[in-house]
C-alpha cells in the first residue's frame, strides 16, 4: 500500500510516540482526539485506519461508509462498542490492547480494596476534619482471605499476581478459560467461588451474556458475606441489586470503578437514587472509571497497538 493512502484517524486521547511512530513507517495521521461520532462517520471514508477508546461506537452506521478502512484499534481492553463480526465479514481487522494496561488495573484495584479494608479514605477525611479515631477505624487484613476472580484474561491474571504477596487464597473461574490453576491459584468453577470466597473481583467483558452478571441471584449464592470489587464495565453489574445486598449485609463492603451510566457527575445522576445512596456509604469506595489510566498505560497502550498493527503487516 502506498503511504499517500495510509491514512489513519486517531479518535481518543493517546501517547504521542504513538503518532509519531505511526508517521515513522508510513502513516499520514489526523489526531482529533474529541471528535464526534457524527463528524468521524462523514470523514471516515478516507481513512485505512481508525484508533478508538469507548468514546466510538464502530457500528453499522460507521462501517457502512468506512469504504477504504483495513483496521481499527482498540486502545485499551473492551471491545462492547465495536461490532467486530461485521467488520470482519468486509476484510476490517479489529484489535484490541489489554496488555497495555493490565497492570495498571490490578494495581488499582488492589489500591481500591485496601483502601476498603483498612478505612484509608475515611480516616483520611477524619483527620482533615479534626477527628481522631482509632479503634473504630480498627481494619481488616487481606492474609489467608479467599479471593475469588470471575474472569482470568488479562486483568485478571495480573490482579491474581499482585495477591502472591499477601497470601491470599486465589479461587480463579473463566468460561473460556482453562489451564491456569497452579501454586495459589486455584482454578475453579463458579459454584466453588460462592462457597469459599471473602472477596469477588470481576474481570469480564460487556456482552449479551455478562450484562448484569452481577444482580440479586449472583449476590445470594455466595455462603459468606462478601467484598465486591469491580473494574471491568459498569453494567455488568445491576446496582441497585448491590445496593439491596449492602443493605441486607449480604456484600460487607464494595469497590466501585466503573458504572451503569458514565460520567456519573450529570445534573440527572447527581439526583439518581443509586447515585446518591452509593456516595452515602463509608463502605463503597467510587473512583471515575480510572484503574487503566495511569501515565505508564498511555505509553504501553500506544506500544502495543503499534506492535500489533505491524505483526499483521498494515
Amino acid at each position: 500500500m502506498n503511504s499517500s493512502r495510509k491514512k489513519v484517524l486517531v479518535s481518543c486521547d493517546i501517547d504521542t510516540e504513538f503518532i509519531n511512530q505511526l508517521e515513522a513507517v508510513g502513516y499520514r495521521v489526523n489526531y482529533q482526539p474529541n471528535i464526534s461520532q457524527s463528524d468521524l462517520e462523514n470523514i471516515i471514508e478516507n481513512y485505512t485506519g481508525l484508533i478508538v477508546s469507548t468514546n466510538i461506537q464502530v457500528r453499522k452506521s460507521l462501517i457502512d461508509k468506512a469504504l477504504r478502512l483495513k483496521w481499527v484499534g482498540r486502545a485499551g481492553s473492551g471491545m462492547e462498542n465495536i461490532d467486530s463480526p461485521l467488520a470482519n465479514s468486509k476484510n476490517i481487522y479489529c484489535f484490541n490492547s489489554p496488555e497495555g494496561n493490565r497492570n495498571a488495573v490490578a494495581e488499582h484495584a488492589l489500591g481500591m480494596l485496601l483502601t476498603l479494608f483498612r478505612n484509608i479514605a475515611l480516616a483520611n477525611q477524619q483527620i482533615r476534619n479534626g477527628i481522631w479515631k482509632r479503634e473504630e477505624n480498627r481494619g481488616i487484613e487481606l492474609h489467608g482471605l479467599n479471593m475469588g476472580i470471575i474472569g482470568f484474561g488479562n486483568t485478571g491474571a495480573a490482579f491474581a499476581q499482585k495477591l502472591q504477596g499477601f497470601a491470599v487464597h486465589v479461587y480463579a473461574y473463566d468460561k473460556y478459560k482453562s489451564g491456569f490453576g497452579s501454586g495459589y491459584i486455584h482454578e475453579c468453577n463458579l459454584q466453588k467461588i460462592y462457597e469459599v470466597a471473602d472477596i469477588i473481583s470481576l474481570h469480564i467483558p460487556l456482552n449479551d451474556e455478562t450484562m448484569a452478571f452481577a444482580n440479586k441471584t449472583f449476590f445470594s449464592n455466595f455462603s459468606k458475606t462478601v467484598f465486591f470489587i469491580n473494574t471491568s464495565r459498569g453494567k455488568v453489574l445491576n446496582t441497585n441489586d448491590l445496593l439491596e445486598a449492602l443493605d441486607s449485609g449480604k456484600v460487607k463492603g464494595a469497590c466501585l470503578d466503573v458504572f451503569e451510566t458514565e460520567p456519573l457527575l450529570t445534573e440527572y445522576l447527581k439526583h439518581n437514587s443509586w447515585y446518591q445512596q452509593l456516595i452515602a456509604r463509608d463502605n463503597v469506595i467510587l473512583t471515575p472509571h480510572i484503574a487503566g489510566w495511569t501515565h505508564t498505560s498511555k505509553k504501553k497502550i500506544g506500544k502495543v497497538l503499534l506492535e500489533k498493527l505491524l505483526k499483521q503487516g498494515f
